[in-house]
């Protein structure tokens, strides 16, 4: 590894040079170093499934960018140098967030984030048995964070499911028992 000062060629090229070297920045010094080959090792479950994310978070983002609605959101979400599928592999990597579920009477409310839309949140309440007793979608709030869905009652001893799903589809599944 070379750091290089003062070389007017090389303050702008980045890359690799003939398979043999790689120039690039960190920290504002300029490195030339020897390309780096494969790994000789295994990836692990983590890296696999890593890459397994990214690929299904760009395959959405080429699916996106059909429809010109979402193409045209995810631009306004967009910040320097980013586009419409920068910002469609990031919403489909990441899954969206339950922050908090809480019952006011025989209502549920959810709190949930996500760093680009929610698209929906689904309630599920069970008996103590559990057997459904009933299902449906929560309304957005006011505030745009809180869901709200009234139920019919909450049984003493069941369990409330809440799924939240983001534009991409991606789930996240919470559950509450009740006391």
């Amino acid at each position: 590894m070379a750091l290089v000062k003062d070389n007017m060629l090389l303050q702008v090229i980045r890359g690799t040079i003939g398979k043999q070297f790689t120039i690039y920045e960190r920290n504002g010094q300029i490195i030339i170093a020897q390309k780096r080959g494969p790994s000789k090792h295994k990836p692990t479950p983590r890296q696999l499934e890593a890459r397994y994310k990214m690929k299904v978070a760009a395959a959405y983002a080429k699916v996106i960018l059909e429809d010109p609605e979402l193409v045209a959101y995810y631009k306004s979400q967009a910040g320097p140098g980013q586009n419409a599928y920068n910002m469609a592999v990031k919403d489909a990597y990441n899954s969206p967030e339950v922050q908090q579920i809480r019952f006011e009477d025989t209502s549920v409310v959810v709190t949930a984030k996500d760093e680009f839309r929610v698209a929906e949140v689904e309630i599920r309440v069970f008996d103590a048995a559990g057997q459904l007793q009933e299902r449906g979608k929560a309304v957005l709030g006011r505030n745009g964070v809180d869901w709200y869905y009234k139920t019919a009652g909450l049984p003493p001893g069941g369990i409330v499911k809440v799924l939240v799903v983001d534009l991409p589809g991606n789930g996240t599944l919470r559950e509450v028992k009740l006391e």
